[in-house]
This record gives C-alpha cells, sequence and structure tokens, in this order.
C-alpha cells in the first residue's frame, strides 16, 4: 500500500504481484469531488504482460479438480467476509453509495458469488445418449476456454467483477480483468487477499486503467478467446466491432429502460415503498433500476401523490451517514449528463414534481462539492420523449398514466431496451398473461430485484447478448466437445 501527499496509489496484479505502472490516472471521491486515488493508466503493454501470466497459469489451474477450485473460492469468500466492513467502507468512498447500500448488498453479495460458484461448479452434468443400432454410444465432456477478458462497471464494482471472476475460474479459466478506472479500490483489496487463499500465481490479473485504453487492448487481444462485457449498450457496439476479427465469445450485460407496470389492483402499500427503490436505490445506478412507471388511470392521482409525498422524505447527503437514503453520483460529468434530461423533459412540456430544480438539498460542509441529486419525479411526458425512451442511469423516474393491459404492454415494449420489468397487480392470471407479453430478460410481479442465481440473467434486444447463472455461465466459460464410442 503507497501513498503520495496523503492519496492511495494503486497497482496493477499481474502474475500474482503488484506492479506498477508508468503513468497514472486521478480517480475521484464522488461526495467532496476530490482526487483521493491514483489508478494506473494501463495499456497494451500491461494487458500483455497480464495474457502471458494467465496463459501460463492455464495449465496448472485447468487441470486442478472442480473440488480443489471449489475450496479456494470458499475460502476467498471467507476473507472478504472477514473484511466486509473495510471493503465496504471503501466501496462506499470510491463509488459515492451508501455505507448501508455497500454493507447490505454490494459485498455481502461479492461474498456469496464466489460462495455461490463454487457450489455449482460441483453439481453440473453432461449429456450422454445410446444409438444402440449402430453400437454407439455418445457423451459430452467440458472443458475450460483458457483466458478470459473481464470487464466490468463503477455502479456495484465488486459485486459485479467477482459475478464474473468467479464462474470464470470456477470452470478452471484463467483471467485478465479490467475494472472500472472509476472505482477501482475494492478490486485491488481483493488482489491483496488472493496469495493467502493459495491461488496459483497468474490465474486472476487486473489490470487497472480506461477503456478505450487498456479495455481495448484487452478486447483485441488475439489471446483471449472469449470477453465478458457490462457496461453501455454503446461501448459494447464498440467491443463487437472490435473482437469481430478475432470470432471471440461475448457475454454483453447492457443497458435497460425498465418500466413498472402498476394495475389498479395492485397493493399500493407494498407497491410504493418499493417502486421509490426500485427507482433510486444506488442513486438510480443499477441497470435494473425502474425509470418510467406506468399507472392505471384509476389510481394514477393517488398514487402519484402517495409516491412523490415519500420521494420527498429520501434523504440524500454524506455516504457515510447510516441515515442517509441516497449518496452521490459518480462523477461531475455523469450528474451534468443526468441533469440535461431534466432539463429537456421541461423544454419538452413535462412536470418536475420533486427532486431537480424543485426542491433544495441541503449538504454537510465538507459535501459541498460532491455530486449529490434528489429523487426526481417527472410526470406529464410522452412515450417519445429521450427521458422515456433512454437510460438516464440517475435518480429520475417519470410516471405516466394507462387505460388498458394491451395498451400498456405495447408503450412498455415500446424501447430499443428489454432487460427487466416489473409487474403490479392482485390477478394472478394478469400477472402470468403481461409477463409473457413483455419483452424483458427479467420480469418481477409484486416485487424487484429478488434473484435465485440459479436462473437466466440478462436482457432482450439491446440490453444484451447472452446470460449470466449457473447453467449459462457454467456454458459461456466452457467449451462442449461430442465423443462418440463405437463398441
Amino acid at each position: 500500500m503507497a501513498h503520495s501527499k496523503a492519496l492511495l496509489v494503486l497497482e496493477n496484479f499481474i502474475g500474482g504481484k503488484f506492479v506498477p505502472c508508468s503513468s497514472y490516472i486521478d480517480s475521484y471521491n464522488p461526495s467532496t469531488g476530490d482526487v483521493y486515488c491514483r489508478v494506473p493508466d494501463s495499456g497494451k503493454e500491461e494487458v500483455e504482460a497480464a495474457v502471458k501470466a494467465a496463459q501460463a497459469a492455464f495449465p496448472i489451474w485447468s487441470s486442478k479438480s472442480p473440488l480443489e477450485r471449489s475450496q479456494i473460492l470458499n475460502k476467498l469468500a471467507d476473507l472478504i467476509e472477514h473484511d466486509l466492513e473495510a471493503f465496504a467502507q471503501a466501496e462506499s468512498k470510491d463509488q459515492g453509495k451508501t455505507i448501508t447500500f455497500a454493507r447490505t448488498v454490494d459485498i455481502p453479495r461479492a461474498v456469496y458469488n464466489f460462495r455461490f460458484f463454487a457450489s455449482s461448479i460441483l453439481h453440473h452434468t453432461t449429456e450422454c445418449t445410446e444409438m444402440a443400432t449402430v453400437g454407439c454410444v455418445h457423451y459430452t465432456s467440458r472443458a475450460p476456454v483458457g483466458v478470459a477478458g473481464l470487464i466490468s462497471p463503477w455502479n456495484l464494482p465488486l459485486y459485479l467483477l467477482t459475478w464474473k471472476i468467479a464462474p470464470a475460474i470456477a470452470c478452471g479459466n484463467t483471467v485478465v480483468a479490467k475494472p472500472s478506472e472509476m472505482t477501482s479500490v475494492t478490486a485491488w483489496m481483493m488482489c491483496r487477499l488472493l496469495e493467502k487463499v493459495g491461488l496459483p500465481h497468474g490465474v486472476v490479473n487486473v489490470v487497472f486503467g480506461t477503456g478505450t485504453k487498456a479495455g481495448e487492448a484487452l478486447v483485441c487481444h488475439p489471446d483471449v478467446p472469449l470477453i465478458s462485457f457490462t457496461g453501455s449498450t454503446l461501448t459494447a457496439q464498440r467491443i463487437t466491432e472490435k473482437s469481430a476479427p478475432h470470432c471471440k465469445r461475448l457475454s454483453l450485460e447492457l443497458g435497460g429502460k425498465n418500466p413498472a407496470i402498476i394495475f389498479d389492483d395492485a397493493d399500493l402499500t407494498q407497491c410504493i415503498p418499493v417502486t421509490l427503490r426500485s427507482s433510486f436505490a444506488n442513486q438510480g445506478e443499477i441497470c435494473l433500476c425502474t425509470s418510467r412507471i406506468f399507472v392505471q388511470r384509476g389510481i394514477y392521482s393517488e398514487f402519484l401523490k402517495r409516491f412523490v409525498a415519500e420521494a420527498k422524505k429520501w434523504k440524500v447527503g454524506n455516504p457515510s451517514d447510516p441515515t442517509v437514503d441516497m449518496g452521490a453520483l459518480i462523477s461531475k460529468e455523469h450528474i451534468e449528463k443526468v441533469r440535461s434530461y431534466v432539463k429537456k423533459a421541461q423544454a419538452e412540456g413535462a412536470r418536475v414534481l420533486c427532486g431537480e430544480g424543485v426542491d433544495s438539498l441541503a449538504l454537510p460542509t465538507g459535501n459541498q462539492k460532491g455530486y449529490f441529486m434528489l429523487p426526481t419525479v417527472i410526470t406529464e411526458v410522452k412515450d417519445e420523449s429521450c427521458c422515456m425512451q433512454e437510460e438516464i442511469f440517475g435518480p429520475v423516474t417519470c410516471v405516466v398514466a394507462f387505460d388498458t393491459e394491451e395498451e400498456v404492454i405495447k408503450r412498455a415494449n415500446s424501447v430499443k431496451y428489454g432487460l427487466a420489468a416489473t409487474v403490479w397487480s392482485s390477478n394472478v392470471g394478469r400477472v402470468h398473461r403481461v409477463a409473457q407479453k413483455l419483452q424483458s430478460g427479467l420480469v418481477w410481479t409484486n416485487c424487484w430485484l429478488v434473484r435465485d442465481l440459479n436462473l437466466p440473467f440478462g436482457g432482450m434486444k439491446t440490453s444484451g447478448i447472452g446470460r449470466e447463472g449457473a447453467k449459462d455461465s457454467y456454458e459461456f466459460f466452457t467449451e462442449v466437445k461430442t465423443i462418440t464410442i463405437k463398441h
């Protein structure tokens, strides 16, 4: 751990060692607006070294049994859990999220990712068929692919990084990971634990830096046969183009413009607090957050009145305050982008009922330069508006009325994204019917963000390619072979 003028200076983790970089970039504390960390500005040279280390480790790691790999994953989970508070504090400071969210969501889920895949790798089966008429038996076998390139985003840093690392190494691959340059600290902290769990050098390599330099070098590397990426649809398009000459295997988990559909028989006492959380949790910086709320006309006025009243109660401020509901957005550039959508909506004739530009935000002295924004509710907005069509990725949600089931399904599907949706109704037949017709990879009814990691996770349309989960991740991170035995 190195410091320069009280700044934390990170180093790449390559071949089991921390390696300094020739140049660095500043990383900001979103709650203060101050630089507090320096992150390696890696490029081709660093990625090349990491890929070579991963290639060298592959024969050793891939030859280990699933049980041996499982035991190491469980040990790593134990160590992260032991240091949960330190990881949570770092994640909150680095990303701007509340300490409560980091303690209860981010770090526990990172721990569970390792434990889940440590278990699931022990329970996969292969296929076998018999053709008695020709005296043949066919069976399949699966083997790790090689060096996996893993690129994770800034909104749920360790949570989503481990969601990729855990299945990749559980399956016997080695990895070169690139976290977001804006939220690199917890990845660096995790690397400090790898030696303690007995992970062979080179199995996990972490290269820090920007997408345009380090990320592109990883995507374009001919010896990295598969890329798992979570981030924006625009970046995914570039990854697809750059990886095409190498015919790489891609898993792309991308953006969303997720609808909540609230029918007039919904239980609003449950619906409103959950929809507030689905709209504003983690400052709205979750790909699964609700940003379009369709409310049946009979309860529209009541819902809007109660929803806005509750949104105004959300406390925004210093992320380290355990009573705060929302922390800071990730960066100055991002909060300016989010605010611009509110201004565009107003220019189009929409009404802002609470939040940005309507209510005042009082911040502690030390947070005056931070990137804070109140939960913002917009109404009287057209479906064609950019606020109803584009991913804002902030604490902004639009509330509009609808009349019929058929109408709202059509409107909910009228965007280029198809990641997640929520449906609120006490009619069991209706929730099944609507869920089947929504163009979304995930549909929650009368709840939000309840996840079984055994089941597929991913989106339709421009929300992604492929799925993640126990079976899907196993299939992505392994090659299948069909073997025929004549007897």
